[in-house]
């Protein structure tokens, strides 16, 4: 048996971690010096409702190794005996770390252990870690082998193509998912911004006036740079505005041949955090 383990930005819909019986571990988020576990203290839907009036930035911090420790241990006692752990990138938290301690922990403490524990460095943000984890659930379910889990994340990890343009860099900035001189040259020429992830960093990649604009250039993109044998769907985060996602949805179905299924998640609370209200991102694998 093969339990899959994320840390809460994956921001899978709960739908598709009770289908597919993820655990999480959840970012922890200080509001006002009061602290949230991301989805299950406070929702995403009740953070973005009082954001705005924040007079204060928002802070996240990582699951615990002990945290992760506690997941590993559940899952034994489960009767699973391989564990595939998805983190979000390391070039912009501690998250894979906390479970690589975890995990050499877990060995140091039962040195005969047979039970196999790998751990991805998923090099993503948000819904892009979530793409690998929901791919690596689906393919459980045809049969893959844990071997086959770890070949397949190892191996394309690095193809997910992020698209996210915000409204507001300065939370990105501040937050250091953006660096300092990327974020700047957003700011000065005033237009939206569209990041992506280069070497487990955000980075600007295009400038666009306006978010019809924006949506065009998703679109053009995902034509020219998707892996269609590979990319059998698409995930559409949103923050705040939900239509704005249901466009891009019906923009992907109207101007390409894609088949596949378009799912539209919510970003939760401690993506949210970062990015601010308005945000709409796209994720498949390219080429």
């Amino acid at each position: 048996m093969i339990k899959i383990i994320a840390d809460s930005t994956c921001d899978l819909s709960r739908e598709f971690i009770e289908q597919y019986d993820i655990s999480l571990a959840p970012l922890t988020i200080n509001i006002k010096g009061n602290v949230y576990r991301d989805r299950i203290d406070i929702k995403p839907d009740d953070f973005y409702n009082i954001v705005k009036d924040l007079d204060k930035e928002p802070t996240t911090a990582m699951p615990s190794p002990t945290e992760y420790l506690n997941i590993i241990n559940q899952s034994i006692k489960e009767g699973y005996k391989q564990i595939l752990c998805i983190c979000m990138s390391s070039g912009t938290s501690g998250v894979y770390q906390s479970a690589i301690i975890a995990k050499e922990y877990f060995y140091e403490e039962n040195s005969r252990s047979t039970i196999k524990i790998h751990v991805v460095d998923s090099k993503c943000m948000s819904h892009g870690s979530g793409w690998l984890v929901l791919k690596s659930a689906r393919l459980r379910e045809k049969g893959a082998t844990f071997e086959e889990l770890i070949e397949f994340n190892e191996r394309y990890k690095t193809n997910v193509k992020h698209f996210l343009s915000v409204d507001d860099l300065d939370h990105l900035i501040k937050s250091g998912r953006l660096t300092n001189a990327s974020g700047f040259i957003g700011k000065i020429l005033k237009l939206k911004p569209i990041m992506t992830m280069k070497k487990g960093k955000g980075s600007i990649v295009a400038k666009e006036r306006g978010r019809k604009k924006v949506l065009k250039y998703y679109i053009r993109e995902f034509i020219n740079r998707n892996r269609w044998d590979i990319t059998d769907f698409v995930i559409i985060g949103y923050t705040s505005d939900k239509e704005i996602a249901e466009n891009l949805k019906n923009k992907i179905i109207e101007e390409t041949d894609f088949k596949g299924n378009i799912f539209i998640m919510q970003m939760g609370v401690a993506v949210g955090a970062h990015v601010g209200l308005g945000a709409i991102s796209m994720f498949f694998i390219e080429k």
